[in-house]
């Protein structure tokens, strides 16, 4: 952080404060002593004020905005008047304050505007990342999964709401983000809210933001979530968990695209594009009066549904090797893949915690893995023991060869001989050879 102001009381003070709250902060008396600093440094946030000797604050910003074009200016002005507000906004600056400045509202300012930076950053990094894997995002070969893909492309063109159902951990966040990324919007804000993780009195001024003054401790004005979103896609996580109350102020945003701030007597126009999903039977909720009717028709205009991963097994080789690939990078590790033993230990497996549970077993087992593959001992022991046949658990775990044995059983009368040698990494002479030396046929 830069502190630029020539009142030595007031820039101390604001340093103090900033070390305080844990930030590295450098400060200027001139626009000029600036200019040299942010020569040998970048800083997340400079604070300025607009009256300095010789260059003013205004005509710094717009220099040094020449220089880092996302670089976040919060102005300090003497006068509140609405010209040089402007005047600041116009050349760059995220937002301004008039003195006497309070620290708690300067600290609030600058935390929102870190915020909103993060999640630019965040949104573009996760387009390159998704491009760069997948040009929908969305990692699966099953036919279920192919035709999730199928709506996922006719969806994202138009601006609907969408629903996604589905079970926790079975990726209904990756689907949402496919749409966004593959919509015109894509170049705009994704935010993600879990409105089962924020509480209650705290998810409305969340969403909506508030004004100075609508509540106690609201020193400051608060951007809202919504209104960060502009243009963009907000992705409502677990909607089923939303109070009746702030449900009815949904509604109103998704039918007139406005937002009105906690404690604001002023709407706000807001260009959004609403995605939910939920783990509920919603509908269900919705006719015992749990969950809003008019709402639930709402944000149900077009609906996915992602099965769960014991649905769809012949995507766990392909969602294995991403997480190998993806954690053998962030964890510095030489790890290629994964035994065929071990592989189809994870295929016969029911996966309660779907998708992410095996994104957690792979990170784990690549933490123990010794070689460059992922063998059967680096598996958690509830896996080795998950041997079945028909539903039923073979106490004491079983041999890799007798559990090969009964997975193919298993699955010869509903996957092709392909898909079952795809699922146990072998190849089809080597499944034919196994059914031969255990004397198994088609029939069996």
């Amino acid at each position: 952080m830069l502190i630029v102001e020539d009142e030595e009381t007031l820039r101390e003070s604001l340093k103090r404060l900033f070390v305080k709250n844990g930030f590295d902060a450098d400060t200027a008396g001139s626009a000029e002593e600036a200019f040299e600093l942010a020569k040998s440094g970048v800083y997340d946030v400079i604070i300025t004020d607009i009256i300095l000797p010789g260059m003013d604050g205004v005509e710094m910003i717009s220099r040094l905005r020449d220089q880092v074009a996302d670089q976040i200016f919060i102005v300090i002005t003497a006068y509140a008047s609405l010209e040089s507000a402007l005047k600041a906004l116009r050349a760059g600056a995220y937002d301004y304050i008039t003195k006497p400045v309070i620290h708690e509202e300067i600290k609030r300012v600058v935390e929102n505007a870190l915020r909103q930076k993060a999640l630019q950053m965040e949104n573009l990094l996760l387009k390159r990342q998704i491009r760069k894997r997948d040009p929908d995002g969305i990692i699966g070969e099953s036919s279920a999964m192919n035709a999730i893909k199928s709506r996922v492309a006719k969806v994202a063109q138009a601006r609907s709401s969408v629903l996604i159902l589905g079970e926790t951990g079975t990726g209904k966040e990756l689907v949402a983000r496919a749409i966004h990324f593959g919509s015109p919007r894509a170049e705009s804000p994704f935010i993600p809210i879990n409105c089962g993780a924020i509480p209650e009195n705290l998810l409305e001024s969340e969403l909506f933001g508030h004004v100075r003054g609508a509540f106690t401790g609201a020193v400051s004005s608060k951007k809202g979530l919504f209104e960060i979103a502009g243009g963009g896609t907000v992705f409502l996580d677990e909607i089923g968990d939303m109070g009746l109350g702030l449900q009815s102020k949904l509604l109103r945003v998704l039918e007139d695209q406005e937002i009105r701030p906690v404690g604001g007597t002023h709407a706000i126009r807001a260009d959004l594009r609403f995605i939910t999903a939920t783990n509920k039977d919603i509908e269900s909720a919705a006719r015992e009066g749990r969950f809003r009717e008019d709402l639930f028709y709402r944000i149900n205009v077009f609906t996915i549904k992602v099965p769960p991963l014991r649905e769809r097994r012949e995507d766990i080789r392909p969602l294995a090797g991403y997480f190998i690939e993806r954690f053998s990078h962030e964890l510095g590790k030489r790890v290629k893949g994964i035994s065929a033993d071990a592989l189809a230990l994870l295929e016969g497996y029911d996966w309660p915690g779907n998708v992410r549970e095996l994104q957690n077993i792979i990170e784990r087992s690549l933490l123990l893995a010794d070689s460059d593959v992922i063998g059967v001992d680096c598996l958690p022991d509830n896996i080795r023991r998950s041997c079945s046949i028909n539903d039923e658990s073979v106490s004491g775990g079983c041999s890799i060869e007798d559990y090969t044995k009964q997975f193919i059983l298993r699955f010869q009368h509903t996957h092709t001989e392909q898909s079952i040698a795809d699922m146990l990494g072998i190849t089809r002479k080597s499944l034919w050879e196994k059914r031969k030396r255990w004397g198994l046929s088609r029939s069996d």
